[in-house]
């Protein structure tokens, strides 16, 4: 797979660079309310510009059906040019036609082109050959660093490569350097923290990596399935028991399985009017869910973890968004801000929680791919980078 470091060696000012980023930023009433990234792709974009390349920047924006005024990716563009102090010219037209080809036909060397949400056009979720004509006309060169997007046969990431030479960009070079590692050689003891509410989400990866594990720390749904299949009360918390068995099988002959000792219990994920301090195996009160670890299991946690050489947290241990039960996830991502070991943190809320716990710049690396990170770490193959190992082996001339 090529680089961009081998494309800055080739790039003459001038070239037109067509750029993949995963800028699917989340909004609140037309707003950005999390920058991260944005912020993460700025190395790639930056370092286009200061080589003269004349880049065509694109992105999705939410889930519309067909087009949106509401995801226009001129929010983004605005952000983006913000943070570069440079213009960032928005083309409202998908699929690219004849505006944007007027408009990239005028722009300077070290200029940038965003264009409009790419799902707008039903050809991006098909991997459309159509459409990735039409976003690869023009431009010389692809590059894809939209990590986060890769695990999608998409047309932007996939099909695209079909018709210009393609590299990896900074971001996207970075999560697989440090997902390989993670999943082939881990420095051990190797251990996982998996929680959030989709237990599904955590089986094959706990299969693929069974053999190299040391220890999973569970919490969430995870640890609430098995606490119930061990015939433990969960009052109302969400479980997933027909994927106990599953569960049991990967993990049975593997590794240490740590699970919660003590909860805080609530009666509603958001704005609860009652909560509960209960140890394991005490009922909840009626009406009441496992919402949060408590104190006790926080120290056990941690004090297992003391060991470790490398950590990856997936999922956090409580809904930490509300305030009443954020206190286990707060203490878990500090303690792992100040581990000495490698600790690279995966999943959407996981990075938000370690950037709201003020510990993303304090560990290895907190990966901007969610589902793209958990299917690289159970040893699939991700259509984006196949496409772009397949691209390699042409002539970049």
């Amino acid at each position: 797979m090529r680089t961009i470091t081998e494309l800055l060696d080739i790039l003459n000012p001038g070239d037109a660079v067509l750029l993949r980023c995963d800028l699917n930023v989340p909004l609140q009433h037309g707003s950005i309310t999390d920058t991260n990234r944005i912020e993460s792709s700025l190395a790639t974009i930056q370092a286009l510009q200061k080589a003269g390349a004349r880049t065509v920047l694109m992105t999705h924006l939410g889930r519309p059906d067909g087009t949106d005024p509401q995801l226009t990716t001129s929010v983004v563009a605005r952000s983006l040019q913000g943070f570069l102090q440079s213009s960032v010219i928005h083309v409202d037209e998908m699929p690219p036609g004849p505006r944007v080809q007027s408009q990239l036909a005028d722009l300077p060397a070290s200029g940038i082109l965003m264009l409009d949400n790419l799902r707008f056009d039903r050809g991006e979720e098909s991997n459309d050959p159509i459409l990735a004509a039409a976003l690869a006309a023009g431009c010389r060169y692809f590059v894809n660093d939209a990590f986060g997007c890769c695990h999608r046969t998409h047309a932007s990431v996939a099909a695209v490569t079909r018709f210009l030479p393609s590299f990896a960009g900074f971001l996207l070079t970075r999560e697989i350097e440090v997902l390989s590692e993670l999943r082939d050689q881990p420095e051990r003891p190797f251990w996982i923290i998996a929680g959030g509410s989709k237990v599904r989400d955590k089986i094959g990866i706990l299969a693929h990596l069974s053999g190299q594990l040391d220890g999973v720390v569970c919490g969430g749904g995870l640890a609430n399935t098995l606490l119930e299949g061990a015939g433990v009360p969960v009052g109302l918390s969400r479980t997933e028991p027909e994927a106990l068995a599953e569960i049991t099988q990967h993990l049975e002959q593997g590794p240490e399985m740590l699970l919660p000792i003590d909860f805080i219990a609530g009666d509603d994920l958001n704005d609860p009017t009652r909560t509960q301090n209960i140890v394991a195996g005490q009922e909840p009160d009626s009406g009441m869910m496992l919402l949060d670890i408590g104190p006790k299991s926080v120290e056990l946690f941690c004090r297992r973890l003391e060991s470790a050489r490398t950590i990856f947290w997936n999922g956090p241990l409580g809904v930490f968004e509300t305030e009443q039960f954020s206190a286990g996830t707060k203490a878990i991502a500090r303690m792992l801000g100040n581990h000495p070991g490698k600790v690279v943190i995966g999943g959407g809320d996981s990075a938000a929680a370690a950037r709201l716990f003020g510990v993303a710049d304090s560990v290895l690396h907190v990966s901007t791919g969610g589902g793209a990170a958990l299917q690289f770490l159970e040893g699939s193959t991700l259509p984006g980078i196949a496409a772009l190992i397949k691209n390699s082996e042409g002539d970049v001339r």
